[in-house]
């Protein structure tokens, strides 16, 4: 196109901001991060009509633009409120906010719907003046008269009026171009959108006269508005001052680190020392109940303890262990059940001993370095399992420690896919349902579980849907238009489990939303979050967990029998005879038919191997032929092979398998010489299969392993075993923090029955 700066306006909200700010400048074009607000008289005020006040009977737009960080703040701000209290059908902002949160702000009068260039379309001069005049007394040389060119005769009138008012006042005028989509064939599909949005069809937008009633609102090229504005290029040229005037930097954890809230520490201790002591005690505490620890053992503790708290400290995360375990430790004392872990977080001797996790790493062979990456500075992800009942409470407790303003959901954006598309579109073209929803299922599902092929995709794949598009005018109608929607954002939600921690007001950080339930989150998503810094959790609710905790009461109350689930012995014969049968149901993770028959096939004899199953139960590694494999192995009635007699020990849990990507990398350890940290980069790029960092990984893992001695055929063909099959391991540190919930609900089956079965 040709620009070398681009402005992202977005009406009410600011959702795109930092992912347009991003993209903008991988290209080298100069972003402009803005809102089309929604403004009104008073934003208190929720019914205006009649009121002689045209700000008050309507909600009108105006344009508002940030120059620097803080202009962006106080954008945020704006938009913050607009969603937190002036929200009536539309997200509003008022005279007192704009009066209040202008610094750093370029304002412009927007399109027919401003309310200056409105008022002079009506003839009504001596009022857009004075609403000009105020705008001027906020903005002064930073405000802008804004003129299109659409072909409307109230536009060519409201033009007017602004150029005069322009010299009357002394302000610049911009040309500008209401874009709404991309390309000028795009309109049909935005009046789809617009018609998506008002649950109508396309031909009742049209016959109630609710669709743009002018074409060319798309993306224009500078030669096409140097067309459009003959005579008149000064006011296009004003849209370079602008740009020249907006010179933001946003502020990201690269830049400025991580965001943690204030923790309060004993007076004299940094976070950092506080977090130390409470992960040493906690490791003499761990000690205490592990008998017959060998001298070598015990300093394989203290070193792994050593290592972990200096990376933490290094990185700058003492914080973060600090607040993720005084929430669990809130929950612990006040009886909320807590699981024993869930995902990578396992793989942490820190986390053990701050009793973050009820996993020992090093008594099953779990990986620092997969859950925190020395090589790679980037937020610990710890999330956590509460009592599906409770968890709110704990959620309550975060709010109350660290303030209600500084704490919020996360929203989430909702994208078109095909078949959802397909049936949207349909429906606004007037499609019976029943036609629509063939069409969408003729779309076949994609390589990754739970996907489908895009429709493109599925145009080459399939070719009844081929023949159908190409012979079918209503069909190939309906795709085109669907083709140019798909991979659009649809609607927010909200995140289930995440939270957003500020270290203040979250809307001096982030802008706030407020759902149509009133729930409060932030205007970005997750990913924008972890990339501006700011600490985010996921407090998941699990039903396990409820139910344990209810057997273990009824326990009580029958047997008089106290039960601690972190006590009990994972060697109970009783516990393997009840897996051995497969009589699972309602034990945890167990209780598909396909996993019963899998038991009775298997019969597991110890926790590895329940740690085993539950990786193992996954569409790859059952259709991989992988699974009967591993019980061929395990029965003896397949020899066990290991690629090398050095990694026998890493593969011998798993009868020379590759299960858990801990594997992979213990082994690129041991063969190549990687160290932990590059384990753990060549483990993420086999999983995201990146084939230029392969490349480099394969390369490095094969000439590491040749220097060391062994053999460049057999490193290769453990290579492509490895390339074949990563995509089937799992994560060990997950895996097992959950097998220790199946063991537990079925140590309760096996025992207490009755109250088992009272509970589920």
């Amino acid at each position: 196109y040709g620009y070398k700066a681009v402005g992202l306006t977005d009406h009410g909200n600011i959702f795109g901001a930092v992912e347009f700010y991003e993209e903008m400048r991988k290209v080298g074009v100069k972003p402009l991060i803005g809102m089309e607000s929604y403004f009104t008289n008073n934003r208190f005020e929720k019914k205006g009509e009649g009121s002689d006040d045209i700000l008050t009977d309507k909600n009108y737009h105006l344009i508002l633009f940030a120059k620097d960080k803080t202009g962006f703040k106080n954008l945020m701000k704006l938009s913050s409120i607009a969603y937190t209290e002036g929200f009536y059908y539309k997200p509003r902002i008022d005279w007192e906010l704009l009066e209040k949160y202008h610094e750093g702000l370029i304002c412009q009068t927007a399109c027919l719907k401003g309310f200056v260039p409105n008022l002079l379309a009506q003839g009504k001069y001596e009022e857009a003046k004075k609403y000009a005049k105020r705008l001027k007394d906020i903005f002064g040389e930073d405000l802008y008269f804004e003129i299109q060119v659409n072909g409307l005769e109230e536009q060519n009138i409201a033009n007017e009026g602004i150029i005069r008012l322009a010299k009357e006042l002394g302000v610049k005028v911009v040309g500008t171009n209401d874009s709404h989509y991309l390309n000028p064939e795009d309109h049909t599909a935005h009046d789809v959108v617009k018609a998506l949005q008002m649950k109508k069809t396309l031909k009742e937008l049209y016959s109630e006269g609710k669709a743009f009633r002018v074409k060319g609102l798309h993306f224009t090229r500078p030669e096409e508005m140097y067309e459009k504005f003959k005579g008149y290029e000064e006011y296009l040229k004003n849209t370079m001052e602008i740009a020249e005037k907006c010179n933001l930097e946003i502020d990201t954890a690269e830049t400025r680190g991580y965001l943690f809230p204030k923790f309060e520490t004993p007076e004299g201790m940094t976070p950092a020392q506080y977090f130390e002591k409470l992960a040493r005690e906690g490791l003499e505490k761990r000690l205490e109940s592990m008998k017959d620890l060998t001298p070598e053992k015990l300093k394989e503790y203290r070193e792994r303890l050593d290592y972990e708290i200096k990376v933490i400290n290094q990185m700058g995360f003492a914080e973060y262990f600090l607040i993720v375990q005084d929430f669990i430790n809130y929950a612990k004392k006040n009886g909320i059940p807590v699981g024993p872990g869930r995902g990578s977080a396992g793989g942490s001797l820190v986390a053990y001993c701050l009793r973050i996790t009820e996993v020992d790493p090093l008594k099953h062979g779990l990986l620092f370095e997969r859950f925190l990456n020395p090589d790679r500075i980037s937020m610990p992800d710890i999330d956590v399992d509460f009592c599906m009942e409770r968890r709110e409470k704990v959620i309550d407790y975060v709010k109350q420690k660290y303030g209600e303003d500084s704490v919020a959901q996360i929203i989430t954006f909702n994208f078109m896919k095909s078949k959802m598309v397909i049936r949207d579109v349909a429906r606004t073209l007037g499609f019976p349902y029943q036609e629509a929803d063939k069409i969408a299922k003729m779309i076949l599902p994609g390589p990754i579980q739970g996907s489908t092929l895009t429709i493109d995709e599925n145009l080459e794949a399939h070719p009844d849907f081929k023949k159908l598009y190409e012979t079918d005018e209503k069909v190939r109608e309906l795709l085109d238009l669907a083709r140019k929607l798909e991979g659009s954002a649809r609607h927010t939600g909200i995140h289930a489990a995440g939270i957003v921690i500020a270290p203040g007001p979250l809307d001096e950080y982030v802008p706030v939303y407020r759902d149509k339930d009133g729930n409060r989150a932030t205007q970005f998503e997750m990913k924008t979050l972890e990339q501006l810094g700011l600490v985010k959790m996921d407090f998941l609710g699990l039903k396990t967990l409820t139910e344990l905790d209810y057997m273990k009461k009824l326990i009580k109350e029958r047997h008089g029998v106290d039960v601690d689930y972190n006590s009990l012995p994972f060697d109970d014969e009783n516990v393997f005879k009840l897996l051995q049968s497969g009589r699972t149901t309602g034990v945890f993770q167990l209780e598909s038919k396909g996993m019963q028959d899998l038991l009775v096939r298997l019969k597991p004899s110890n926790l590895d191997e329940i740690i085993a199953i539950l990786a193992l139960f996954r569409p790859g590694p059952l259709m991989s032929g992988m699974v009967d494999e591993y019980i061929e192995r395990k029965h003896g009635r397949k020899p066990i092979e290991y690629p090398f007699e050095e990694v026998k020990d890493i593969l011998k849990e798993t009868y020379g398998l590759i299960v858990y990507q801990e594997q992979i990398m213990f082994m690129s350890n041991i063969l190549s010489g990687f160290t932990m940290a590059e384990a753990d980069t060549l483990r993420k790029a086999i999983g995201k299969k990146n084939p230029e960092v392969m490349a480099k990984m394969k390369d490095r893992f094969i000439n590491g392993a040749v220097e060391r001695g062994f053999s460049r055929e057999k490193i290769e063909k453990l290579w492509d075993d490895i390339e074949k099959f990563a995509s089937y391991s799992f994560n060990k540190s997950h895996s097992t923090a959950y097998a220790y919930l199946t063991y537990w609900t079925a140590w309760v089956k096996t025992y207490y029955p009755e109250e088992f079965f009272a509970v589920k």
